[in-house]
């Protein structure tokens, strides 16, 4: 076998390959060849480029800045300042506008200032916002200097703003900030420019109120305007035939029943289009506008069975809370209670928790208690949430108008004394579509003439001539007799013991005050059907005892106040008490009165013991008329003539 041939020296030397400068150096066998150098060399691909830019400017950096970074914290916080100032510019258009603003501004808004310089600067800034008021009313900042300009400038120059924002004013109403300046220019515009302003607002009605921030602007364009400009709001959200021709709205018509009446609409198409109206809302929550609460009761004038109850259920709970405090809103929360179950009423108590306070003290938000506590037959849940929260406030309601009605309704429900017509009319009142006890038709059209004379009164079948509390047709979830209830919320619940007891450390000033008079008149009386007795008896005696040694304290003549027997207020309540409550009128005479009486024989006290002389005691009218007739004899004591007696009774009620 042949052996290999030597391979020639000449294929052993390394391969030399040119240097940077022509010079050659040798081939480095163990450096692996990166896959660009493959790739450039099979020629399926481009060899890679570096980038010619430094590394700050790749992966979309910015360029190092050629300023010298400072070394002191100062020193950056003003270039931080400077940068941020530099940002502004660029991305607001009228920062500059609004920064020379905002100098006038601080100026204007003080208090020392004179009213001529706060006008000039007024109208400065006005001048440096002339033709650009739609575009900065949006901001800010500048949207405050508006609104206080708006406020002190001349009369020309607000009707010159208002001019300007006219043709922007819907887009203006749903911005958050610019909503403050329409609802001020709304105050301070002209009867003119009121009516070109909702005339402006035809056909956006129910979008903006739909508009968390929009409905602000309805709200107040409602309460600002006259009884045909709400008419002109609220038709709108009735019916798509009013929405598409404006002349029908012009009508004196003012319940939902009779414009279905006047212009013969289809009572369906109506319903349906105030749920898309009003469902949107009630999802939203929108519901602190009156506006709103007088749509929801004229709904349930004309709505359905299925759709009334719809309605009722949304509303049971927390939402409610937030309707009551307006005359409809109080009067839907009423119907709630009325006609909803057993369930969705504890919702809406429990929705009360933690808030009793505020609705007791409200006009109208004290009246859906009053329903409650005459309606709902859960006891135990009314102790426990309404009760309690009544119990630790007792001494701030009794003197507070609003706040005894609820006392009040307990004592005596449903008393005309302390509930006004309109009051009676509210717990009356009942949805047409959920009283099975008449037909529709019948609710509709048998109105009463004094409903009718009321402006913008709503409906809603009502019976009169019965109490609410006692003998309502249309309560018939409540099976729970009236004076069971009421001794349970008073007696069971110990209201009735810590009443007594707030009456007895309070009694001189309940006894003065022109509201707290009442409250203890009924506590003293024991309430109507003899509510607190015979568990309080022994409660009311010491009660009695408070009131008579407070009476038996001595005339004095440098008192400020008067004695109670001759102030206006308590001398009534105490006249009133001896001719109802004859255990009363026996422990103030055997304590105060008894051979007295010629101290007493001259001014509002005369009143006070001349009736003894009608008392029901028939001892106790013979000793008082033992001791009276002589002072009547000698003319030093009158006794009243009947038209004043009766006077008198009227002025305590």
């Amino acid at each position: 076998m042949a052996a290999k041939p030597l391979k020639s020296n000449d294929s052993k030397k390394r391969k030399r390959i040119a240097g940077p400068k022509g010079e050659e150096r040798k081939a480095n066998p163990k450096r692996l060849k990166s896959p660009s150098t493959n790739n450039s060399q099979s020629g399926s691909k481009k060899p890679f480029k570096a980038s010619k830019q430094p590394p700050s400017r790749q992966y979309g950096a910015k360029p190092p800045t050629q300023k010298h970074v400072p070394d002191t914290k100062k020193q950056r916080r003003l270039l931080a300042k400077e940068l941020a100032e530099a940002r502004k510019k660029k991305r607001k258009k009228h920062y500059t506008l609004e920064q020379e603003l905002s100098i006038l501004w601080e100026k204007m808004r003080r208090r020392d200032i004179a009213k001529e310089d706060r006008s000039k600067l007024a109208s400065e800034a006005l001048g440096k916002m002339k033709g650009k008021i739609p575009e900065i009313a949006s901001s800010h900042v500048s949207s405050r200097v508006l609104q206080t300009c708006v406020k002190y400038c001349s009369q020309e120059e607000k009707s010159a703003v208002f001019m300007e924002l006219q043709p922007h004013f819907i887009s203006l109403a749903t911005n958050t900030y610019a909503v403050h300046l329409v609802t001020k220019m709304l105050d301070n515009a002209s009867k003119d420019q009121l009516s070109e302003f909702i005339s402006s607002l035809y056909g956006h009605v129910a979008p903006l109120l739909r508009h968390m921030v929009g409905s602000l602007v309805i709200e107040h364009a409602y309460d600002v305007g006259n009884a045909s400009q709400k008419q002109t709001l609220l038709m709108e959200l009735y019916s798509p035939e009013l929405q598409l021709f404006k002349d029908l709205v012009s009508m004196k018509e003012t319940r939902l029943v009779d414009v279905i009446s006047k212009l013969q609409l289809q009572r369906s198409s109506v319903v349906r289009h105030m749920s898309s109206v009003l469902q949107p809302i009630l999802e939203k929550g929108i519901l602190d506008h009156s506006i709103i609460h007088r749509t929801l009761m004229e709904y349930l004038t004309v709505a359905d069975q299925s759709s009334a109850a719809d309605v009722i259920q949304q509303l049971s709970g927390p939402l409610l809370v937030r309707m009551i405090h307006t005359r409809d809103g109080s009067r839907v929360g009423i119907l709630c209670i009325k006609h909803g179950s057993a369930k969705e009423r504890k919702k809406i108590i429990k929705g009360m928790k933690g808030q009793c306070d505020k609705i007791a003290r409200d006009r109208f938000g004290s009246m859906v208690l009053v329903s409650i506590l005459s309606t709902v037959d859960d006891t135990k849940l009314l102790s426990k949430i309404i009760v309690r929260e009544l119990e630790g406030i007792l001494k701030e309601l009794v003197l507070d108008q609003n706040g005894r009605r609820s006392l009040l309704q307990l004592l005596h429900p449903n008393c005309s004394r302390y509930l006004s017509p309109d009051d009676l009319m509210s717990l009356s009142l009942s949805i047409p579509s959920l009283n099975t006890k008449q037909k529709e038709s019948s609710e509709v059209n048998e109105a009463s003439d004094e409903e009718k004379r009321d402006n913008g009164e709503i409906l809603v079948e009502a019976n009169t001539g019965k109490s609410a509390g006692k003998n309502s047709d249309v309560n018939e979830v409540a099976k729970k007799d009236p004076l069971t209830r009421r001794r349970e919320l008073l007696i069971n619940s110990g209201l009735a013991e810590k009443l007594i007891d707030v009456c007895s450390e309070m009694a001189e000033n309940l006894l003065r005050s022109k509201f707290g008079k009442e409250v203890i008149y009924e506590v003293v009386t024991g309430g109507a059907d003899g509510v607190l007795h015979p568990a309080m008896d022994e409660k009311l005696e010491k009660l009695y005892e408070v009131i008579a040694t407070l009476v038996a304290e001595p005339k004095s003549e440098g008192a400020e106040d008067d004695h109670l027997l001759e102030d206006f207020h308590s001398s009534r309540t105490i006249r009133k008490l001896i001719l109802d409550c004859p255990i009363f009128a026996s422990k103030l005479w055997e304590k105060a009165l008894k051979g007295k009486c010629a101290i007493w024989a001259q001014g509002h006290s005369c009143k006070v013991i001349t009736a003894y002389l009608e008392a029901s005691d028939l001892a106790l009218r013979e000793a008082a008329k033992k001791e009276l007739q002589p002072l009547i004899d000698s003319g030093v004591l009158t006794l009243p003539a009947v038209n004043e007696s009766a006077k008198a009774d009227q002025d305590f009620h």
